[in-house]
């Protein structure tokens, strides 16, 4: 048995495996910040997929701490009664329940609270929520600091009277705490200010309200060891703090870096595709050598075998997802069976998106945060012999999906699977982040596995013709043969995607325009679909998904597949 499914401990706490769901903001509450029904089918269908720890998304202990709307509430009583339906449907799941205790600070907006934002320092802060506005907070006092503190300590008290097994204390990514720890935004003269017994001071009276009053209770703390930029934290200090955070009453720590002011941008702090698999482990390493309490090391895990490499080496003691957990809810339970998850390509289209608004999602798992509208993952057709036509990321999801309760064969003019979706991964962008080719062929390929396990008959470097004898006899023929670019484009896109060009900085540009990428999914694009297939009816269903349906991006194209698997008959 891999390390990674074996039990281990947090303070008193016995958890199942060294998986923790991380936390990330869904926008699945309601405005004032009650539970909803989404919200527990969200969170349910990770630990049913065999997570140890799920980890509920930030929540403030006041009010003036929310950072998003639709954040979950946690700073006051009228939230306990939801709290304690989602743990107690989290614990029927298989799992324990933590929740994450996360205070703004000054990365946050009057707009969102209805209240004057409160940081270490009046300094200016860029906030982004829908919209980009740069702030002033006010520099909160000694008195007001003492008032957050008991608030922090009342939450807790809050989550364990839920029902929660745990808490986590959020002292990263550029909230209040980790303003306090960044000197580049606490220039504060006084005690919570300068050195850093000093930064860490709140931190610490946070730690030590609570275990005064259930020193039982297990409390993790989640640490950013670097802000990577230069006037930010520095992993040195970082490493200090460790150290003494360690010895402070704390259960585990949750090692990880990167800063709203990260260089060069803010991705760092969630890393996307062109950054390297497990990301923040050496940082994860350095404390695991010097702290005897568990640490939990979080950055683009996963790959199961990587994941576990971590653990075996003495690395971490337990590994955090997020992202994969979107784009796989039963990564844990394929990774003990030794079957393909399917992937996260890192893509950060779901943390972008909420952050312009919408409510959490993933490109390559259309049922992310919208469990309610998918409620089980069984195909509707049943024991139907079904043929799609195409093996990019549309065709791959659909068979992936059928292919537990019918026989498929999948047909593909190419010898490798990705279609068209290879070529949009030359791109320099893709949606927001810089493109790594890697990713998406590692997606398919996990998908192709993922298929040929279920019992799927691929066939490559065949070219259907018109009446194929190949396309007999099957009840379903699903055509997912992607798009081609119109008036003969394919020779220039073929040579703007080539690495020589693609890397150029002003190609770079160039594809961060709106308007070539609409160009480029959209507008120059035309389906590409076998029109004989339907005129001779060859089967007596056919339907049409991705971009043979409509030309346009990944996202959509995945979302039609997903549709017909599950819903349409």
């Amino acid at each position: 048995m891999m390390l990674l499914h074996t039990p281990a401990n947090i303070g008193m706490l016995s958890i199942k495996n060294r998986v923790i769901m991380a936390p990330m903001t869904t926008r699945l509450a309601t405005e004032d910040g009650y539970v909803t029904d989404a919200s527990i089918a969200y969170f349910c269908a990770r630990a049913q997929g065999g997570v140890g720890l799920v980890t509920v998304e930030m929540a403030s202990p006041e009010l003036e701490g929310r950072h998003r709307a639709h954040e979950l509430g946690i700073y006051a009583d009228q939230y306990l009664p939801g709290l304690t339906r989602l743990v107690d449907a989290i614990h029927a799941s298989g799992a324990k329940a933590s929740i994450q205790l996360g205070h703004a600070g000054g990365h946050t907006r009057k707009d969102i609270s209805g209240l004057t934002p409160l940081a270490p320092s009046a300094l200016p802060h860029d906030v982004y929520e829908v919209t980009m506005q740069t702030i002033m907070p006010d520099e909160i006092s000694k008195e007001r600091i003492a008032q957050t503190v008991q608030a922090f300590v009342q939450a807790a008290l809050r989550a364990q009277k839920a029902g929660f097994d745990c808490v986590e204390i959020h002292g990263a990514h550029g909230y209040l705490l980790s303003q306090f720890l960044c000197p580049a935004e606490n220039i504060r003269q006084d005690e919570y200010g300068g050195s850093i017994d000093n930064r860490l001071r709140i931190s610490i009276e946070i730690i030590q309200g609570i275990k005064a009053l259930a020193p039982n209770f297990p409390l993790i703390y989640r640490l950013n060891v670097d802000d990577l930029f230069p006037q930010g934290l520095q992993f040195e200090d970082g490493f200090e703090m460790a150290k003494i955070l360690a010895k402070s009453g704390i259960d585990a720590i949750h090692i990880t870096a990167g800063h709203y002011k990260s260089l060069p941008s803010a991705e760092r702090m969630i890393p996307p595709m062109h950054y390297p698999e497990a990301t923040f482990a050496d940082f994860a390493r350095s404390i695991k050598k010097v702290v005897d309490i568990p640490v939990i090391t979080v950055g683009r895990l996963g790959n199961p075998a990587i994941a576990n490499q971590l653990l075996e080496q003495g690395q971490a003691d337990f590994i955090a997802l997020g992202r994969p957990l979107l784009a796989d809810p039963e990564w844990v339970n394929k990774a003990a069976a030794t079957l393909p998850v399917r992937p996260c390509i890192a893509c950060n289209t779901c943390v972008n998106e909420m952050r312009g608004g919408k409510q959490l999602g993933c490109l390559v798992n259309p049922t992310a945060a919208h469990e309610l509208q998918y409620p089980n993952m069984m195909p509707k057709m049943q024991g139907e012999r079904i043929a799609v036509i195409g093996a990019g990321p549309a065709g791959l999801s659909y068979a992936s999906i059928v292919s537990t309760n019918n026989e498929v064969t999948i047909f593909d003019k190419n010898s490798q699977v990705g279609g068209a979706w290879l070529l949009a991964a030359k791109a320099p962008i893709f949606q927001e982040v810089k493109s790594n080719p890697a990713s998406f062929e590692h997606f398919c390929n996990q998908l192709q596995q993922t298929c040929q396990k279920q019992g799927v008959h691929f066939q490559m470097g065949v070219h259907l013709q018109e009446n194929d004898p190949r396309l007999t006899g099957f009840d379903r023929i699903v055509i997912a043969t992607g798009a081609n670019y119109r008036f003969g484009f394919s020779w220039l896109v073929k040579i703007l995607l080539h690495p020589w060009i693609a890397d150029l900085p002003v190609m770079h540009r160039i594809f961060a325009s709106e308007a070539l990428k609409n160009w480029f999914y959209y507008k120059a694009r035309a389906p590409l679909v076998p029109n004989w297939i339907i005129e001779k009816k060859m089967a007596p269903k056919i339907e049409i998904i991705g971009d043979a349906k409509v030309a346009g991006k990944s996202d959509s194209a995945i979302q039609g597949a997903f549709f017909l698997a599950l819903h349409k008959q």
